[in-house]
């Protein structure tokens, strides 16, 4: 096992730097997959450098935070510099959870400003793509809307704001109306409006928040929170039923069978765990129910084959690429944590913060930064602290 032989935190996570190539653009969302049915390519495979960087510890979540802010962050938008410089709903909330990490007040205000005037929909939902001044797409995605709930509600309670917590539940409670349904497994998260009353229902497990589920059900007291959590977590179990790693996308039929897929509607290159399906591990270790975390640690094995795990492999853990990634080594601290070794944890999350360091980009290091708070001491809540990794 690569446990046994991986050196000390600092010294594995230069040496994977130094001998492992690295993809450099994440694939930032699977909404634009299931808008034009094949993703686009990356602008380019080379980094692309903010003007100023400086290496962060893989555990310190606050520099991290501060870091992202100060790289990604003009003017209250977070700009995909590294994907031709627009930004999607997706980066606003990461740029909200991080200021909320940063316990940043007035770069929240900003980032909050910036998106309320710009992407807010007249049903309190995000529009997905800005770019050249402009909505371009104005598709919601629930996962970026459901991070920007939760960090508007935190945000509330950290800094003492009544008019966050309810800009945060009106958010909340557009998601449950608008990108929920019935399956049966349950109540789940719609990646979309394009994605209503379509059977078989498209699903990406990486969308699921079980930690941001009681944080909105305590600021709404919406029952459904509940039932989505419920539901979200049979569908979970479900998918680690049906192959060793979760695909991007699956969908699921009206029998109660999960079927992956290369994309929602049944395109793209192939079926992968790739750079949507790693996010499941940090969403699930930062639970406070042992049973997320049961379905956390159960993916440690196959990520584990090698020295550093690919970015892109099979459901079997099969290499589909020589790269690996920041979001790869941090998803595998993920479930190392949940199985409570802490220790392999910190190795890979130095290894995930050298890597975000060493090829600034914005997908590297924004997962760089949220595995850092997912797993640690933060006003984000969940439950990460708890697996002793900061």
């Amino acid at each position: 096992m690569r446990r046994a032989t991986l050196a000390v935190v600092a010294v594995s996570a230069v040496a994977v730097v130094a001998t492992i190539a690295v993809l450099a653009v994440g694939s930032g969302g699977g909404l634009r997959e299931a808008v034009t049915a094949s993703p686009e390519p990356p602008s380019s495979s080379a980094p692309v450098s903010p003007e100023e960087t400086s290496p962060v510890s893989g555990t310190d979540a606050v520099a991290h935070a501060e870091a992202f802010l100060a790289d990604w962050v003009d003017e209250g938008r977070v700009v995909r510099r590294d994907e031709g410089g627009d930004t999607v709903s997706e980066g606003q909330a990461y740029g909200l959870l991080a200021a909320v990490v940063a316990r940043d007040e007035a770069t929240f205000d900003e980032i909050w400003d910036w998106t309320r005037a710009e992407l807010v929909r007249p049903d309190a939902l995000l529009a997905w793509r800005w770019d050249n001044g402009a909505i371009v797409d104005d598709e919601p995605a629930s996962d970026a809307d459901l991070d920007a709930a939760r960090a508007l509600v935190q945000a509330g309670s950290l800094f003492g704001r009544d008019d966050l917590t309810a800009d945060g539940v009106e958010l909340a409670t557009a998601l449950l109306d608008e990108l929920t349904a019935g399956t049966a497994f349950g109540t789940v998260l719609l990646p979309g409006l394009w994605a209503a009353d379509r059977d078989p229902v498209p699903y990406n497990p990486s969308y699921a928040s079980p930690a941001a589920y009681p944080i909105l059900a305590e600021a709404t007291g919406d029952p459904r929170w509940q039932e989505l959590a419920e539901g979200s977590a049979a569908v979970t179990t479900a998918v680690l039923e049906t192959a060793p790693l979760p695909a991007d996308w699956v969908q699921l039929t009206a029998d109660g069978a999960v079927e992956p897929m290369p994309g929602p509607f049944g395109g793209g290159a192939g079926v992968e765990y790739g750079y949507d399906a790693a996010r499941f591990a940090l969403r699930y270790a930062e639970s406070c129910a042992a049973s997320d975390l049961a379905l956390a640690g159960q993916i440690l094995p196959t990520l584990s084959y090698e020295e550093a795990p690919a970015a892109r492999m099979d459901l079997g853990g099969g290499a589909l690429t020589e790269e690996t990634s920041p979001l790869a080594l941090a998803a595998r601290a993920a479930s190392a944590a949940a199985i409570g070794d802490a220790s392999a944890a910190r190795t890979d999350l130095a290894a995930a913060a050298a890597f975000a360091d060493e090829y600034p980009t914005y997908y590297g290091r924004a997962w760089a930064m949220l595995a850092a708070a997912m797993l640690g001491d933060t006003p984000i809540g969940g439950c990460g602290a708890e697996r002793g990794v900061s």
